[in-house]
């Protein structure tokens, strides 16, 4: 049987006003792979390496996620277990627009360079795919074959 209906709207309501603040052990964290079973690794700004977090039941079949969104963490959540999860996500961020708007998401912003980096969190900037050193702004094609038969 599924959920009720009051279930579901609650929770897509939760998830798309932001918090006045955030309590001590949430932090935003930008999804950086799902690895199956509810797990997921998030990237946070004051880390470089992943984190394995739960995504909890009341989220599950209801919220939907994907690569690259943002999240806030607690990650005091299982720091008394003994086990590979770094931290629970507590709320997934929908409406970035108003989540923007808040304190706690410039401090996370206030540094950057250029105007493209306003709409990220500084820490969260993309990198680009190719080296710095290579020789022009585009990759560079293979030969086609119809240059090597003289007509």
């Amino acid at each position: 049987m599924p959920r009720p209906k009051r279930n579901l709207l609650a929770t897509a309501q939760e998830t798309l006003s932001p918090p006045a603040s955030l309590d001590e052990g949430h932090t935003i964290a930008k999804i950086w792979k799902a690895e199956g079973k509810n797990l997921y690794s998030v990237e946070l700004p004051s880390r470089k390496e992943p984190l394995l977090v739960e995504l909890p039941s009341r989220f599950r079949s209801q919220i939907w996620m994907k690569r690259g969104g943002y999240v806030v963490v607690d990650t005091t959540a299982f720091a008394d277990r003994d086990n590979k999860l770094d931290g629970e996500i507590v709320n997934v961020v929908r409406d970035e627009r108003e989540w923007r708007k808040q304190s706690y998401w410039s401090v996370h912003s206030s540094v950057g360079g250029c105007p493209a980096d306003d709409f990220r969190p500084s820490e969260f900037v993309k990198k680009s795919s190719y080296p710095e050193d290579s020789d022009g702004d585009k990759p560079m094609m293979p030969p086609s074959d119809d240059s090597d038969k003289e007509s």
